[in-house]
């Protein structure tokens, strides 16, 4: 239904060269690592942050307060406190990775526009074909309830239901839920599992360490025939776990909540804060057990995106962007700033350079911010130097001598053979 991401040029621009990967070649914002294998978003340092709140507290654990409950116990029963929160550890941030260093159900972005509804490709007129706009929304029928599904400018595709863009990574991501800073990924449909179970299992890990931090202490009580707060003076490294495992475990525990109430009734963290499903029907709630089979019991789909593939070059892109008949975004002739968009230059840059106007921008020194007016209302008053600017321009090719005026008005006029 989608293609696979297309490249534009080979690499180094020589002919016959070999083309990039598609992790080399990739518009979004996300961290290759090892050629491809793992892919992480733009902020994937705090997840070594993630991983010492994690590391260093069970060290500390295993130390000062695991290594001297093997004098306590039995032999067998001491070390075996401390294999289970080593072990316990591992098995966290395995899932932690799993969780962040896989796709998260991207989507990967069309190289053009889709064809309108009646579009045949093969209209003659040329230039003088009218403009054939995309419409912002459109309905779907999901589980017998209509759903509304939106135009993605930046990715030129129509996001499939559930499906949202993610500004930080800069992706269409199937089933979107957030975009998680201490995982330092998208949360989607390919890695929500994984996300849970990490989550759950930290809340498991604290509330182990909280309680055998105070075996610990009950220990040195009954050792020494102390009272509480004399053993706590004894011990400070289990004060210390002890608060913050305590503090640590009402974010943990409450989140791990939070998502249990979301699996139950079927809904992801961005649909509970934006739409509201208890003041109307949930197309996608299919019961309680239907709604934890489907997150936990269910086959992971295949990642849309072979990031190690050589990106391919669809032949007659350029002939079919400037052709006759050309296509228009829903929101051209809108401000940038009501745009649905990760990075607004990649849309701008996507429309404009189907339109062929891309290179003619660039040449005549306009900027993004000129593009971007921060009031909504499109372009902002132009440069002292851009009249000077799009004159020479025209003198240069008299093909695009007007590519663009301004009326009276102040707002920006596209002549039909320019946008054609």
């Amino acid at each position: 239904m989608y293609p696979p991401p297309m490249g534009s040029e080979p690499a180094g621009g020589a002919p016959g060269a070999p083309s990039p990967m598609v992790y080399q070649a990739w518009k979004g914002s996300n961290v290759f690592f090892l050629q491809g294998r793992f892919i992480f978003g733009p902020d994937v340092r705090s997840l070594y942050l993630t991983m010492f709140l994690i590391v260093a507290p069970v060290s500390v654990f295993c130390v000062f307060v695991a290594r001297k409950l093997m004098d306590h116990f039995s032999h067998h029963m001491g070390i075996s406190v401390m294999l289970v929160a080593i072990g316990f550890t591992l098995y966290d941030l395995a899932l932690l990775l799993m969780a962040s260093g896989r796709d998260p159900g991207i989507i990967p972005r069309n190289a053009h526009p889709p064809e309108t509804e009646g579009y045949d490709g093969n209209i003659e007129g040329g230039a003088q074909t009218p403009q054939l706009r995309l419409p912002r929304t459109k309905d779907v029928i999901v589980n017998g309830m209509t759903v509304k599904i939106k135009y993605c400018d930046t990715c030129m595709l129509y996001r499939p239901p559930r499906c949202s863009h993610c500004s930080i990574c800069n992706n269409c991501v199937q089933r979107f839920d957030h975009h998680c800073p201490w995982v330092g990924q998208c949360i989607g449909l390919r890695n929500y599992r994984f996300f849970y179970m990490f989550v759950f299992s930290t809340t498991l890990l604290c509330a182990y360490v909280f309680t055998f931090c105070w075996i610990y202490i009950r220990k040195v009580m009954d050792a020494d025939d102390s009272t509480i707060w004399k053993a706590m003076t004894k011990t400070p490294a289990s004060i210390v776990l002890l608060i913050y495992t305590f503090i640590a475990v009402w974010f943990v525990g409450g989140l791990s909540i939070f998502h249990l109430y979301l699996m139950s009734t079927n809904q992801t963290t961005y649909e509970n804060f934006r739409y509201r499903y208890d003041r109307r029907a949930n197309p996608y709630n299919k019961g309680l057990v239907d709604n934890f089979k489907e997150v936990f019991f269910t086959s992971i789909p295949s990642s849309m995106n072979n990031f190690r593939a050589r990106v391919q070059r669809e032949e007659g892109l350029e002939s079919r962007a400037l052709g006759g008949g050309g296509f228009m975004s829903p929101n051209m002739g809108k401000g940038v700033g009501d745009i649905e968009l990760g990075r607004k230059a990649v849309a701008w840059d996507g429309d404009l350079g189907q339109m062929g106007m891309g290179g003619d921008l660039e040449e005549a020194g306009v900027s993004n911010e000129m593009l971007d007016d921060k009031d909504g209302r499109g372009f902002a008053g132009p440069s002292p130097d851009l009249d000077q600017g799009l004159e020479g321009r025209a003198a240069a090719n008299p093909k695009r001598s007007s590519w663009g005026r301004r009326s009276r008005s102040g707002s920006w006029e596209m002549p039909r053979d320019a946008l054609g």
